[in-house]
């Protein structure tokens, strides 16, 4: 199961608004893309580049975001839809524990 925290949610809906006001369309590919990363990191947890002991961050193909995520048992947490080349880190302080 995959679990999003609020605030990643909320960069989530914010970055696609971001791309369809972009270019028609473009909201819906950024979602699409982003489906397809959660899917891979669903599927395989372990695979993607560790950021700290407990998170890793799968990059998206086409867009700039990273998913920075942990797991937390059976779930894995999404703790932010980051885009990458802006304040690296800034999503450290929702980190649990």
């Amino acid at each position: 199961m995959i679990r999003f925290l609020e605030a990643a949610q909320k960069e989530l809906d914010e970055a696609m608004a971001f791309h369809e006001a972009q270019a028609h369309g473009l909201g819906r590919l950024f979602l699409a893309e982003l489906l397809v990363a959660m899917e891979l990191v669903r599927r395989h947890p372990m695979a993607w580049h560790p950021i700290s002991t407990n998170t890793r961050r799968c990059r998206l193909r086409r867009f700039p975001y990273g998913l920075i995520y942990s797991m937390e048992g059976p779930e894995i947490l999404i703790i932010a839809v980051a885009h990458l080349h802006r304040r690296p880190g800034y999503w450290r302080d929702r980190l649990q524990g």
